[in-house]
């Protein structure tokens, strides 16, 4: 059991060829389109959801900021199916890389400072520094600031990354201990199994609240330079 545990966040190959291009482009083509004038249910429902999630996001933004609402609705949909995809049994979750989070967090983190310094450059800067900071500890509030704002795209990625690595290493664990305790107590491996059930439900809801957050906070991250 414990030489399989992080198997499963090994990035696939096919003949010998990285695959994970290949799992990422995936979960857009789950997305379902219509062409007909009158949508169905399915689409009905989504194009709500969309709208609700893109209206909560985008109402603190004013004109230059809401430019970025298809980007955002984007991200938070592509976070999300890649997520929901990787609970799927001997799937692989692009997520669970820290460098393709970091791929996300650090360009999107990038244009909105770089946009906050060339639209406010007195507000971008005004930020490093505090209103009636005591002299002497201009310096170190200077460097403080300035650590604390490069490390926001370590911590989206960081967070995304632990987040979904945690919820699938238990998952495993106690999908491990069910298939051991199905041979020795049958009781035993009926309550492990419905532990298990309800741990599946919450990283359901986990994989969805994470794409949420990570998209909320460079929303954040975009109100804070626009």
């Amino acid at each position: 059991m414990n030489e399989n545990l992080f198997a499963s966040f090994i990035a696939p190959t096919i003949l010998g060829l990285p695959a994970a291009v290949l799992i990422i482009l995936f979960p857009p083509l789950l997305i379902p389109t219509s062409k007909y004038l009158i949508n169905n249910r399915l689409i009905t429902t989504q194009q709500w959801l969309i709208k609700l999630t893109s209206k909560q996001m985008m109402t603190m933004h004013n004109t230059k900021g809401r430019t970025w609402s298809l980007m955002l609705v984007s991200l938070i949909i592509f976070i999300a199916t890649t997520n929901l995809l990787g609970l799927l049994p001997h799937s692989f979750t692009p997520t669970t890389q820290l460098s393709m989070n970091l791929a996300m967090a650090v360009p999107l983190w990038a244009g909105a400072v770089i946009m906050g310094f060339r639209s406010k450059i007195k507000n971008a800067l005004a930020h490093f520094l505090p209103q009636g900071t005591p002299t002497p500890l201009i310096p170190m509030l200077v460097i403080i600031e300035t650590i604390s704002l490069l490390i926001q795209p370590m911590a989206l990625a960081v967070r995304l990354t632990a987040n979904i690595t945690a919820g699938h290493l238990l998952m495993h664990l106690i999908g491990s201990a069910t298939l051991a305790m199905s041979t020795i107590n049958l009781p035993s491996t009926l309550i492990i199994f419905t532990i298990l059930i309800l741990l599946t439900i919450l990283e359901i809801a986990v994989a969805l609240i994470q794409a949420y957050v990570f998209t909320l906070l460079v929303s954040l991250y975009l109100h804070d330079n626009t």
